[in-house]
């Protein structure tokens, strides 16, 4: 599979192995996604008289990205021994819903031939990504057809403008919660979990403070795995991120092995999610009682009140993460990096943005939290939530809220180097919402990856692809 790819600029190197590698092919789980599944590529249309039916497919060309046109290849297959007049309509429309043309045209197929018929436009198209019915010899249905296929494409994505919308108070937010946060003690304490430590390596379940939920009240207890080396040399700091809890509290929370010394990593369960959402069964023994979630649906919690909503003190949760590192002796935090997926990503970009420590890169994949006034058109959740919640408040009372914790505001605060990733079909954080931080980034040295036929999940090579960015940036 070809990947659309912008590299601006290439520095030099760093050794890292993401959870997958170095854990025993560990990932933090990608959250609960809310996919429109991409039709099967093989499609038998309805047949034409008494003829047998066609072969409907569109082959990837280009991976779905294009510039000014689509040219969207028509593979069509005639079973019958005479030729046939294929009837193509596609229908265009943008990823917000609203139709943009419906191009239809006419091409005899040859008795027991196959064909490819590529269809565009008359006018180049905005830059943005769109939807593409297809369909051979058939009207194109109401929701509920079957004989068509329907997929995503982009057009020019990293000329989208997704201006961001900070307020004035934007910068003094962040300012005020971080010294909020330089206000707690942190009291970490380090547990042992010694049937996953190795002689090169220990693994520690970590307890320490962050924020209130609030401007005021008691510190709130947040948790993670740390992997420390055994060596007592300065190793490459990585933190890992994760996506949105499926709130299932039999789903045991993996727990990373000692595995490679190369590096000291951080899996952080921010407040109320993962291990803070665990009973004792559900972890690797550790002597504790059970932990449970006091947040409820955590993108709901306190919504409205920027001053205490669930993700400024997730937020400040990254940030506390990364002060721990800092505060062991095994850490190099001149070679700080950060993953994540969806809900991971947005706070990867969010530890990058807020951290009083450089991060060096970071690499979020099918990032949450994405430029919030067009993300609500896009797809139903989470606006449904928000527009639950959102109380007296108008919708841009609503989204001048949001701002405060949308990507594409945290991404004018990073200079690091990033590596993101989208799938054309995600419908849970679609590509729109992935390229609106990326394309605000300050950093020079970026590359994005489109997967033209994933949905909420991660690429095959994610894993590798990982080590190799981040390796090639150590210092």
């Amino acid at each position: 599979m070809k990947h659309l790819k912008v590299n601006l600029m290439l520095i030099a190197m760093l050794a890292f192995s993401i959870m997958s590698v170095s854990c025993n092919e560990q990932k933090p789980p990608v959250d609960n996604p809310e996919n429109n599944n991409l039709e099967d590529t093989s499609k038998v249309v309805e047949p034409v008289g008494d003829l047998e039916p066609f072969v409907l497919s569109v082959p990837v060309t280009d991976d779905w990205i294009f510039s000014g046109k689509p040219e969207i290849t028509i593979h069509i297959e005639n079973p019958n021994k005479v030729a046939v007049t294929a009837e193509i309509k596609v229908k265009i429309s943008t990823d917000t819903k609203k139709e943009v043309t419906t191009i239809e045209k006419k091409e005899e197929i040859a008795a027991n031939a196959k064909t490819d018929i590529v269809i565009t436009t008359e006018e180049n198209l905005a830059p943005g990504f769109y939807k593409a019915t297809c369909a051979v010899n058939k009207k194109i249905a109401m929701a509920g057809a079957k004989k068509y296929q329907t997929f995503c494409f982009g057009i020019d994505p990293f000329d989208i403008e997704s201006a961001p919308d900070k307020q004035s108070d934007y910068d003094k937010f962040w300012d005020d919660a971080k010294a909020q946060l330089a206000a707690v003690e942190m009291n970490a304490t380090l547990t042992e979990i010694t049937k996953k430590s190795s002689s090169t390596r220990k693994v520690y379940l970590v307890e320490m403070q962050s924020v209130p939920d609030g401007l005021t009240g008691e510190p709130v207890t947040i948790r993670g795995y740390y992997c420390e080396p055994q060596d007592d040399a300065k190793h490459p700091v990585i933190m890992h991120f994760y996506g949105y809890d499926s709130q299932n509290t039999k789903s045991k929370v993996e727990c990373p092995s000692g595995g490679s010394s190369q590096y000291a990593e951080f899996y952080l369960s921010h407040r109320g999610q993962y291990l803070n959402n665990r009973p004792a069964s559900s972890r690797e023994p550790d002597g504790k009682g059970d932990f449970e979630n006091i947040y409820g649906d955590w993108f709901a919690y306190h919504f409205g009140d920027k001053d205490s909503y669930y993700y400024r003190g997730a937020f400040m949760d990254c940030v506390q993460a990364v002060n721990f590192m800092a505060s062991r002796s095994t850490s190099d935090m001149s070679n700080l990096f950060a993953e994540g997926s969806s809900q991971g990503g947005a706070l990867s970009y969010a530890a990058a943005a807020l951290s009083d420590y450089p991060f060096t890169a970071i690499a979020p994949n099918v990032a949450f939290l994405g430029d919030f006034p067009d993300y609500f058109k896009i797809v139903s959740w989470p606006a449904e939530t928000a527009k639950a919640n959102k109380g007296s408040m108008s919708d841009e009372e609503m989204y001048k809220f949001l701002s405060y914790f949308d990507t594409k505001n945290l991404a004018t605060r990073i200079s690091c180097a990033v590596l993101a990733t989208s799938g054309l079909q995600d419908g849970t954080c679609p590509p729109h919402t992935n390229i609106a931080p990326y394309n605000n980034l300050k950093s020079t040295d970026k590359e994005y990856h489109f997967y033209p036929e994933m949905q909420h999940d991660y690429p095959a090579n994610w894993s590798s692809m990982i080590m190799t960015f981040f390796k090639e940036r150590i210092k």
